[in-house]
């Protein structure tokens, strides 16, 4: 499922020392830097390409908050977080 690791790699960056800023930074700003795409993903900015999620929670006090994903959003459609992983419990290893 899309999306599913991403919440891991930015735990694993801040066990591994970054902040919570940063691994969201290196998450995003530094991956579309790394593919050459930053003018038109990356950051949230007019004129720019972006799915966004809605968090029920502060990251930056505690990165474990990105797993209480509410909605997420995929070219300005919204999606329940919620309903999708429990349509993908025992499918995908998502138990």
């Amino acid at each position: 499922m899309a999306g599913y690791s991403n919440r891991r790699q930015l735990e694993l960056l801040v066990e591994g020392g970054f902040t919570a800023v940063q691994a969201i930074k290196i998450s995003t700003l530094n991956g579309a830097i790394y593919l050459g795409r930053e003018k038109e993903i990356g950051t949230i900015e007019a004129g720019k390409q972006a799915d966004l999620v809605l968090i029920n929670g502060d990251p930056e006090q505690d990165i474990q908050q990105v797993r209480r994903m509410e909605i997420v959003f995929k070219k300005g459609v919204g999606f329940d977080s919620v309903k999708l992983f429990e349509t993908m419990k025992g499918k995908v290893g998502l138990n």
